[in-house]
């Protein structure tokens, strides 16, 4: 049986990620272990296209991911997961990847051809050890006098919708009492 039959079957004639029936075809998934079905995803050509140019990318489109990341396939599975790490930045795609088990292995697949950031990229860390994303929330652990505000921030604070500071990993920003302010990031747990 040809792969392409293999997958029709599989995906009984839909896209593999959101279920459209028209302009379907095999796609490799790179960085695969073998080359074969099991490698494969059959995929519309929305999805190929948005997949393969990052210019097309429209990340409502993939809001379909929050049914398909739960596919017992693993090459589906991968698919998945580099998008939603493609589209982390915003916001949705994180909470689903939280929610989002791997195999081991399968991890290692999904990571090996995924596009992060550089090793060497800033990353802001919270007090626990948590990577900290624009927008998310984080509550303060400790009151912290805030200069030139003339009030002091309380612990247990949660501090919305937070900004990263660029050029510093220790610097976040959000707002307190109505104030924008930076923050420590030492200072901060994410929630």
């Amino acid at each position: 049986m040809s792969i392409e039959k293999e997958l029709i079957a599989r995906s009984s004639s839909a896209c593999e990620l959101c279920g459209a029936k028209e302009e379907l075809s095999v796609y490799e998934v790179p960085d695969s272990p073998d080359n074969g079905a099991e490698e494969s995803v059959y995929l519309c050509a929305t999805c190929k296209a948005q997949i393969e140019d990052h210019d097309k990318v429209d990340p409502n489109h993939w809001r379909c991911l929050n049914d398909s990341m739960w596919s017992a396939v693993p090459a589906v599975q991968v698919m998945a997961w580099r998008m939603l790490t493609r589209l982390k930045a915003e916001g949705w795609p994180q909470d689903l990847l939280d929610m989002m088990y791997l195999e081991e292995e399968t991890l290692a697949w999904a990571k090996a051809g995924s596009e992060d950031e550089d090793e060497e990229a800033i990353k802001h860390i919270d007090s626990n050890g948590v990577r900290l994303q624009p927008g998310d929330t984080v509550v303060l652990i400790k009151d912290l006098n805030v200069k030139g505000g003339g009030f002091t921030a309380k612990r247990g604070t949660a501090v919305r919708n937070i900004s990263l500071v660029r050029d510093n990993p220790k610097h976040i920003e959000g707002r307190v009492s109505g104030q924008q302010i930076v923050i420590l990031t030492q200072y901060v747990k994410k929630s």
